[in-house]
């Protein structure tokens, strides 16, 4: 069993305990220059998701399994190579910033490579190196985020990093507008621009983001080894947190799948097509701070489930008969309220049940198993709608989604979360 050692704790990754007498600032410097990348990169790789489900259904012609297929990869290749990055971040401690750069700069390197991919196999192993990257640099950069917070507030510093994150993909989609109105050529355009885009944020993280010290920790300590972060899953807290993650990702239906039902369900031209992903951006840079701290104050856990109640709600209206004008903005707002109340409160949840030398693999731990539920989500998803219809596949979703809410409010962590 870890015993946490204060001294160690207090300097793991840049977390520096102030002299007495003065208050730990409220979100570290690491955490906003982690969210200025964050912003920078999700400007260029929301471009980009914002118009591929459009250039691959109606530009290349694929059928939604065909689309599921390439949307699951986007979505869930990752998985394979989170765990392969928060090990390579803990061994040695200090190699947070560095792993995230590499995973940064490798999705970087794939934006113009889409411009020769036009068929599903290149496209497919595109998709598959971008989100390579994604997967190295997730677990070490929310790690650097929950060592420069302390346990009362780390559920608010993830929600600032998010909202920031949230203000790129909100920015992304506008861009891609803009770029696709004003060019002859746009898809080529939309990924010219975001590779460019996507190089600033990399030479924002080499000179901005602090490396963050490896923490003195005492011999009692857990070396960073992939036996040690598999070993952790016998923490009882983790586990279940793990299994609810996964359960609930089997049931989470891709984004782009939701704004095409929306587009199909409203009529949607293609050319506002882009605009749609504004929606939920807007709601979760709105709700992520606010969410985040009342998470600190009321539970963690309770928070998680609450969004995906949001989420069931936003299946409902897209299955029910009401045609109002208010339904794209509910719909958006929901689904955008549900990011903002889960994504950011798994990872301060995890990171309670974590110990900081092993931090970066524990919570690649939990975002594997969501990754991979839901890449499997897509792809059935895709079958489903290509089978039977776009209506059944999200009943069945929608009907999923309820059965492993109720498992995952039964397997609820046990641990009483630390109050702010």
């Amino acid at each position: 069993m870890y015993v946490a050692d204060s001294r160690a704790t207090a300097s793991a990754a840049g977390s520096v305990r102030p002299p007495a007498g003065r208050r730990l600032p409220t979100v570290a410097p690491t955490v906003l220059a982690l969210g200025t990348v964050s912003l920078i990169t999700d400007v260029s790789s929301e471009m980009v998701t914002a118009v591929l489900p459009l250039y691959l259904v109606a530009g290349l012609g694929l059928s939604p399994l065909g689309f599921g297929l390439l949307d699951g990869v986007y979505n869930g290749v990752s998985a394979l190579v989170r765990l392969a990055g928060g090990h390579l971040a803990d061994r040695g401690g200090g190699r947070h910033k560095w792993v995230a750069g590499a995973g940064y700069a490798l999705s970087a390197a794939c934006k113009p490579l889409l411009l020769v991919a036009q068929t599903l196999t290149p496209i497919g192993l595109v998709l598959a190196v971008d989100r390579t990257g994604k997967g190295l640099r997730t677990a070490p950069r929310d790690a650097l985020i929950s060592l420069s917070s302390t346990p009362e507030t780390r559920g608010r510093a993830f929600g600032v990093h998010r909202a920031m994150d949230t203000a790129g993909a909100l920015l992304g989609p506008l861009a891609a507008f803009l770029v696709l109105r004003a060019t002859v050529d746009g898809y080529d355009a939309v990924f010219t621009v975001s590779f460019c885009v996507a190089v600033v944020g990399v030479l924002v993280l080499v000179l901005f983001v602090p490396r963050g010290a490896s923490a003195p920790l005492d011999r009692s300590a857990t070396r960073a080894t992939l036996r040690a972060a598999f070993a952790l899953l016998g923490r009882r807290d983790l586990r279940r947190i793990t299994v609810c993650a996964l359960l609930l990702g089997l049931a989470t239906v891709s984004d782009s799948f939701v704004y095409l039902l929306l587009q199909r369900r409203l009529g949607v031209p293609d050319r506002w097509f882009a605009l749609l992903p504004l929606g939920t951006a807007a709601a979760f840079l709105l709700l992520a701070v606010p969410l985040g701290r009342i998470a600190d104050r009321v539970g963690r856990w309770r928070m998680f489930l609450g969004g995906h109640l949001a989420l069931l709600l936003a299946y409902g209206l897209l299955l029910s008969s009401w045609h109002g004008p208010a339904l794209p903005y509910t719909v958006l707002f929901l689904h955008g309220a549900f990011y903002a109340a889960t994504d950011g409160v798994l990872m301060a949840a995890a990171a309670d049940s974590v110990p900081p030398e092993l931090r970066s693999s524990g919570l690649a731990l939990v975002q594997t198993g969501q990754a991979l539920a839901r890449f499997a989500c897509s792809l059935s998803f895709g079958a489903a709608w290509t089978a039977w219809g776009d209506r059944t596949a999200l009943t069945g979703s929608a009907v999923a989604l309820t059965l492993c809410g109720l498992i995952a409010l039964a397997l609820r962590p046990t641990t009483p979360e630390r109050p702010a």
